[in-house]
């Protein structure tokens, strides 16, 4: 396991739409696990995708303190209701913004198995899910912002 670079905004490849991960192996893993601890060196994360640290490919891990969640080719398959939500990125640094997204988001993904497993998420988790899936086709929380906030001591 390894701390990876972070890419931040103005890097092209944060942009780019990832590639589909063909065959969930034991370098998916690696990357999955690097995905971790650099998640868990970076201050304020709760997740991270993998075109922040410059891989192309549809790779997602949250720890928003239930437990950590390894995501290959996730995918939103239901979405119902809407919420405001303050978001803000380990990509964009001190930025932070108000957001319109589903209240409540069924995904379908793969394990870090190669195992299909399906997960619904509401509130907080349902942002998350459709922030990091965003990363992945190369849309950042900036581009849903509907007004800038100022946090204080940031």
């Amino acid at each position: 396991m390894a701390l990876r670079q972070l890419r931040y905004e103005g890097d092209e490849i944060l942009r780019k739409k990832c590639k589909r991960v063909e065959e969930v192996d034991d370098h998916i893993r690696m990357i999955l696990d690097d995905m971790l601890d650099t998640l868990h060196n970076t201050e304020d994360g709760a997740a991270i995708a993998a075109p922040q640290i410059g891989i192309l490919k549809r790779l997602v891990v949250i720890d928003m303190g239930t437990g950590i969640i390894k995501l290959v080719n996730p995918e939103i398959i239901e979405e119902k209701g809407i919420q405001e939500c303050v978001e803000g990125c380990l990509s964009i640094p001190n930025k932070y913004g108000n957001t319109i997204r589903p209240k409540k988001v069924t995904i379908k993904a793969l394990n870090e198995n190669g195992e299909e497993i399906i997960l619904t998420g509401r509130g907080e988790m349902a942002k998350c899910f459709c922030h990091e899936i965003d990363h992945l086709d190369g849309i950042l929380f900036i581009d849903k912002v509907t007004k800038w906030l100022k946090m204080n001591n940031k």
